[in-house]
């Protein structure tokens, strides 16, 4: 996003409370850089106005009558070329947010998050960043009490199995809550290199975002069992 070229971020709003989409429509229409494309107000019409408006984010309540936001996210982001998701929920460590974040949510917000830091989450999410970091990450899933745990062991470690092995130093690496910074100072690679890796691992293992390499890294057991040289 450019002062030369300036881009203007759609977005489409999902809940339920009309109240709620009312205040997140006048929050984020203050900001010149984004704009409301439409509201919905339960999650069988996300894609029929996906479709139609085509927006850049999804502002997305968990918790809907007809279908909820988690279905809705799991439909969404099987698309190609799907809008980024944010989850909007009253959690802050919930196995809802965990599912949506597999989906491939590009993240989540409080319900009471301050206005200023809905609109650069908005912001930050339609540039292909996470709202979450993969430090906050690790705290979530630390929280959350999980049910199938050897199978998901298994499972990530088969997907794991795709990866080279510099390939794999980078994705623990990103599970630790490491910047391209940091991962470039400890693997003694430049930031450039480090981000082709992340984009080979993104690609190789058919992920959206670097919160669902560092999920994949811990459902692994990689983040206790190594850690970058």
């Amino acid at each position: 996003m450019t002062t030369t070229d300036p881009w203007t971020v759609g977005v489409l709003i999902v809940d339920d409370d009309p109240l709620v989409r009312a205040g997140l429509t006048m929050m984020l229409g203050g900001a010149s850089d984004i704009r409301v494309v439409a509201e919905a107000g339960d999650g069988t019409e996300v894609l029929p106005l996906v479709d139609r408006h085509a927006p850049d984010v999804v502002l997305m309540d968990i918790r809907m009558p007809a279908m909820n936001g988690l279905a809705a996210t799991e439909a969404l982001r099987a698309r190609r070329h799907a809008p980024e998701v944010i989850i909007l929920t009253t959690f802050d460590a919930d196995e809802h947010v965990l599912r949506a974040l597999r989906a491939g949510a590009g993240g989540f917000l409080l319900k009471d998050t301050p206005p200023d830091e809905i609109v650069t989450a908005v912001r930050r999410v339609a540039q292909g960043h996470p709202v979450l970091s993969p430090a906050v990450t690790r705290r979530l899933i630390a929280r959350v009490a999980g049910s199938g745990h050897d199978r998901r062991r298994a499972h990530a470690r088969d997907r794991l199995a795709l990866l080279n092995d510099r390939q794999r130093e980078v994705a623990v690496a990103v599970g630790q809550g490491r910047s391209n910074a940091q991962i470039g100072a400890v693997l003694h690679l430049s930031v450039p290199t480090v981000k082709t890796h992340v984009s080979g691992i993104l690609t190789k293992l058919d992920l959206n975002n670097r919160v669902q390499i560092a999920l994949l890294a811990h459902d692994a057991g990689l983040l206790d069992d190594q850690a970058p040289d």
